[in-house]
Formats: structure tokens, sequence, C-alpha cells
């Protein structure tokens, strides 16, 4: 889809895009081929189209999708998707609580497609800096308003990769709630883990913290990994439902790879367990 893509292109919006979509002009290849003659366009802009689709055509081979991300609104961002699909990575984190000053990072669990890895603060959590710079794409769900600032302050960095935060996709196709309410919404199941959610994740940290329970870390890993890998799903559907609206959506749908095998399982007793204790503690 993004070789389809013209909104990128100072004074092309959507409107202009669908103009040139709608005389013939498909790709940055079917650009190329044209004169300015046979657009509407006058010499200098049909010139400055030119210029930028033989950029982009360098952009993508020397694999800067942040090129992209200057240019495409945040509703438009989906579209670097394939081209930089292998570059990508899906992550999310879990913290201790969200306002408290003393707060901080518990697990982050990061997954490319085809490998997942996590890390735990106190074991492996600072090796994340270095691993994430083998990626160009991050994709979170509310990532750009709450995983990415935490990691920015955590590691006391800045996060120069191209972000694709799906809630502002998922919005734009009516989507709208929590990550686990949009994963409901689009049926995308994450078994055993169904009861879990980000204050039972706080719970869970507390519990390992607390008492050594490595079960309750596992749980808690199990349910990290689950978001970051389902952000792929996520992505997927969502893409494929955005080129639904294009005259591209034969050829341009993309294909989900085969969901991997969570290294960790949640304990249910370890799930009940806390589910006991702080409905005992709520109650009094």
């Amino acid at each position: 889809m993004l070789q389809n893509t013209f909104c990128h292109i100072p004074g092309i919006g959507r409107k202009a895009e669908d103009s040139l979509w709608f005389s013939g002009v498909y790709s940055w290849g079917n650009l190329l081929e044209c004169s300015y003659k046979d657009l509407t366009f006058s010499r200098a802009k049909f010139q400055l189209l030119k210029n930028y689709v033989e950029d982009s055509y360098l952009q993508v081979e020397n694999n800067n999708p942040q090129y992209f991300e200057k240019l495409l609104s945040t509703k438009e961002i989906w579209r670097i998707f394939p081209e930089f699909r292998s570059s990508t990575a899906f992550i999310d984190i879990e913290t201790t609580g969200l306002n408290d000053y003393n707060d901080y990072i518990t697990t982050i669990a990061l997954y490319d497609g085809f490998n997942i890895k996590y890390y735990v603060n106190g074991i492996n959590l600072d090796k994340f800096e270095n691993d994430i710079e083998n990626y160009s794409v991050i994709i979170t769900y509310n990532g750009k308003t709450f995983d990415v600032p935490w990691i920015e302050k955590y590691f006391q960095t800045k996060i120069n990769h191209a972000q694709i935060d799906l809630r502002y996709v998922l919005k734009s196709l009516g989507y709208t709630g929590g990550l686990k309410s949009i994963e409901k919404q689009l049926d995308v199941s994450r078994e055993g883990l169904e009861e879990i959610d980000g204050y039972f994740a706080v719970m869970l940290w507390k519990e390992y913290c607390e008492h050594g329970n490595k079960d309750a870390l596992d749980t808690l890993l199990a349910y990290n990994i689950s978001d970051a890998v389902n952000l792929e799903r996520l992505m997927v559907a969502a893409y494929n439902m955005k080129v639904e609206s294009t005259p591209f959506a034969g050829q341009n749908k993309i294909r989900m790879n085969v969901t991997p095998e969570l290294p960790f399982k949640p304990s249910f007793s370890v799930v009940e367990k806390i589910k006991l204790k702080y409905m005992w503690e709520e109650y009094y």
C-alpha cells in the first residue's frame, strides 16, 4: 500500500490522492511513467511529485520508515507496515502502577513476528535498550502516551523509531476502548488470561516480589507477552480493513504469521489466590 501512497507528499491530501488513483496513477511507478501533460498538475507540481516519489523509493531501500512517519498523518501511518514488517517490533510494558513517582517498569515483552523476547526488572530489563535498536518500527497500543514515555523515562533515552500506535488506527475504523476490549471486538483471544488486566498484573508482580512466587512471575510474563503477540494480529486486521476502502483491496491484503507458542503459561492457582486475597482486602 505504501507504494500506492501519495498523501505523504506536501500539498497532496486524500482528495488529491483519490484523484490520482481515479486518473489511473495507482503507484509510484505509474507516476514516473507519466508526463505532467497526462495530469492536471502544473509542470512544477508534477516535478515535486516526481522528486518525492524518487526519494520515497530510496527511503524504502534504505529502511528509513521515519521519513514516512514525518510526512504521513497518524491515521495514515498504517500504510508503512508491509514494507517495514521485517524490522518491526511489537512491544508492551507492565508497571507497578500509573501515578506514583516511585512506580517503575516491571516487565517488557517484544515480538517481531517470529521471535519473542521478554525483559524482567532485576534480571535482564536493561538488555531491552540494546535489543530495540535492531528494529526501525515500534507498534503499540496507546504506546505514544504510555509505553514509550515510560521506556524513555526508565532508560533516560529517546525512542527515535517510527511508531504505529494502534489505538489511533483502530479508532479511525470505529473501534474504541482498552486493548482487551478491542481484542474482544475483533475476536482475538488470549486463552487462560481473560481474567487478568493491568491492575491484576500489578498484583502478580507484588506477589512475585514479596513471596518469590515464580508462578506469579510466569503468569505476568504470559499476560505481557500475549499483549505483544496479539498486537500483530490487531495490526494485520486493521491494515486489511484500511485497505478495503482503497482500490487495492485485492492485491494489498496481508496475511498473519503463524502465532508462536508462548514460553510461559498462566498459573490458575496463583490467579485464584490473588483474586481471593485482594477480594478479601477490599471487603475489609
